[in-house]
């Protein structure tokens, strides 16, 4: 039975032979990487495998590379409290990909699965109620995207005239538009030009 991170590794690559691309070590942490079609057979494996035992799910997440061909990363965390250990499993989709469900292995991928849908608008098949969960009825985009605005596209608030809250597109004053990002140690831009002029007047 592994009881370290490299006898785990070890194990997993002579049970998981043909699934995985490529693993390795970090922070005592084993990292594996697989193709978004073997996400159900490596986790059920995992899970069950007598020398694994990773009984419990920590957390689904996702990481958006809009360069890349294949935009996102979808990431699963698993531990093992018989061995005290942690496995961290990595595959990478395009846009268009949805990715297998792992609901009936740890039901509480439930919710984890909902969160990264609504977050990134990632799918997944035959998980059993696809619905956001974290934004509102109607919201318009994923936030967690890297192209997704700062601002959102759309707000919340009460309005006076109406009695009531309602939802509009984001409207930006022109001051916050132009915003000066460079440190006020320098000066602002007018000041920059206005000093520039003065020591152009006084050569």
């Amino acid at each position: 039975m592994p009881t370290t991170v490299n006898d785990l590794e070890k194990t997993v690559n002579s049970g998981l032979t043909t699934t995985i691309k490529r693993s390795e070590i970090n922070l005592d942490q084993l990292f594996i990487y697989v193709n978004v079609e073997d996400i159900v057979s490596t986790i059920l494996f995992l899970k069950t495998n007598e020398k694994c035992k990773f009984k419990q799910l920590i957390d689904i997440t996702a990481v958006d590379y809009p360069q890349n061909e294949k935009r996102f990363k979808i990431v699963y965390l698993l531990l093992s409290h018989e061995k005290n250990l942690r496995i961290i499993i990595n595959t990478t989709i395009d846009e268009k990909t949805t990715v297998p469900s792992i609901t009936k292995i740890f039901p509480s991928a439930n919710w984890m699965e909902r969160e990264v849908f609504d977050m990134y608008g990632i799918s997944f098949n035959d998980h059993p109620d696809l619905r956001r969960i974290l934004t509102d009825y109607g919201f318009n985009g994923y936030p967690l995207r890297k192209d997704f605005p700062l601002t959102g596209h759309t707000e919340v608030r009460y309005s006076e005239e109406k009695k009531k809250v309602i939802s509009e597109p984001v409207k930006l004053e022109q001051q916050y538009r132009n915003f000066d990002f460079e440190s006020p140690w320098e000066g602002t831009k007018y000041i920059k030009q206005e000093t520039k002029k003065n020591n152009t007047e006084k050569k």
